[in-house]
């Protein structure tokens, strides 16, 4: 499941992942919420956390962040992933340079400060 996060400025659009995250999800909540946010601005920032209760990602899913990512390739200006996970906390550091966009990686006990650093 996922649930869009509130309280970010305009220009950042934010995610909390729980259970297992499914295709259906992305194209119900991230899909539209993305295209709502590029609407209105052609860059924005990204605030991904997958919760202690995360238990992974179906292959639709997967398929569906490659798809949102790739289509919107230049528009992500900042993208902070926020995980205890430590296969996904690695794979972000090692792929992030793939991304045109700026991406660093915190902990769930760092959302604070992903938070404000997407905000600055």
């Amino acid at each position: 499941m996922i649930e869009r996060l509130t309280g970010l400025p305009e220009n950042v659009i934010g995610f909390s992942a729980h259970g297992k995250v499914t295709g259906a999800d992305y194209e119900q909540h991230v899909v539209p919420a993305v295209e709502e946010v590029l609407m209105a601005h052609d860059k924005i920032r990204l605030l991904y956390q997958l919760g202690d209760d995360f238990e992974g990602f179906d292959v639709g899913a997967l398929w569906e962040d490659t798809k949102v990512g790739l289509s919107h390739l230049a528009a992500w200006e900042r993208i902070a992933l926020v995980t205890d996970v430590d296969w996904l906390r690695t794979t972000a550091k090692a792929m992030g340079f793939m991304m045109p966009g700026e991406v660093r990686v915190f902990t769930n006990a760092e959302m604070d400060a992903a938070r404000e650093w997407l905000s600055s």
